[in-house]
């Protein structure tokens, strides 16, 4: 993993404190750090975001207080989007490490590498990201945090120390995070394997390693309204009346999905990224129909069909065409 380029007359700390209740819309006095610029690595501002307020609270604490803050839930609702709008508010540099398991301890850590210096090849140690960020004003982001293999999950065990330190062995170095420096991470099941099935590839997590996380706050789905609101926020040709009746009940579909997961009807549920995902498709096909096949029926187990058409029927007052479904018939009572 290569690390990106910083200028060094990025590294400072931040240089003012923003208004909570007039940056996020969050009724609350306190004031947060900021940097006073933006750089190459602060991400892009999404003007039409929605903050959880009990969420950016927990993300603020990190970055105001030091605090290691852990955002769990369901997939699709924003986690790491959550981290990275709070970030971009406050001009904070903001990387994201996916955790899959291509990601090796010598990614994180660092490696020797031969290179050509004056015609002659010489061993020289690049540093990971970790070390990298570490070193630097960096809001680091691991995605996936329950998805990483144990080599690698111990790397990052030292990162959660309140002082943080961490030791190169190969280097014979032991660095000291940057005063501006920020650890967060994103979680599908908080350490607790794949209970439910949804969530293949997750691991059991040390509990020692948990409980060295500050703070773990939880992101749930949104309210109907709000969802609603994010939908046109994302999807501009939805805020148009003539759009809400639909737009209202492909929210409610969504909905339904997630109802009939928690109750184990459905093994997969719409998350706020398929509906909108749902309502550009059927922009482009011009079919809400075809687009909410492709955006999502095809996702599903084939004899799960028969209850999300259920579900169509109740939400928008019409049956689904059977060339949208493929029903599996049963056998003789």
């Amino acid at each position: 993993m290569q690390a990106p380029n910083l200028p060094d007359n990025e590294l400072e700390t931040p240089q003012e404190r923003v208004s909570v209740r007039e940056v996020f819309g969050i009724d609350s006095k306190l004031r947060v750090p900021a940097f006073a610029e933006r750089s190459e690595l602060v991400p892009d501002i999404d003007p039409g975001y929605h903050f959880n307020p009990e969420a950016t609270l927990a993300i603020l604490a990190g970055f105001t207080h030091n605090r290691r803050v852990m955002l769990q839930g369901l997939h699709g609702t924003g986690k790491s989007t959550h981290i990275e709008q709070v970030a971009a508010r406050l001009n904070w540099p903001c990387i994201r490490v996916n955790l899959d398991g291509h990601i090796s301890r010598l990614d994180l850590v660092g490696k020797d590498t031969i290179v050509i210096r004056d015609d002659r090849q010489v061993t020289e140690f690049h540093e990971g990201i970790v070390p990298w960020s570490l070193q630097r004003p960096i809001a680091l982001i691991f995605d996936e945090y329950d998805a990483g293999r144990p080599d690698v999950m111990f790397v990052i065990q030292r990162l959660l120390e309140r002082d943080g330190k961490f030791t190169l062995i190969d280097q014979n170095r032991v660095l000291s995070p940057h005063p501006s420096f920020r650890l967060f991470a994103t979680a599908n099941t908080v350490g607790l394997g794949n209970s439910s099935g949804l969530y293949h590839g997750t691991q059991l997590l040390n509990h020692g390693q948990i409980d060295r996380w500050n703070i773990v706050a939880t992101l749930n789905y949104l309210s109907s309204e709000e969802e609603m609101e994010i939908v046109k926020a994302q999807v501009p040709e939805f805020a148009g009346a003539d759009k809400q009746k639909v737009l209202q009940s492909m929210v409610a579909m969504a909905t339904m999905t997630r109802e009939g997961f928690v109750v184990g009807d459905l093994s997969t549920l719409m998350s706020p990224r398929t509906v909108i995902s749902w309502a550009e498709n059927s922009l482009i096909f011009d079919d809400y129909m075809l687009a909410f096949k492709l955006s999502f029926l095809n996702k599903c187990e084939e004899d799960e069909h028969p209850i999300i058409a259920e579900y169509f029927q109740r939400c928008f007052d019409t049956e689904l065409d059977d060339s949208y479904l493929h029903v599996v018939e049963s056998g003789p009572e």
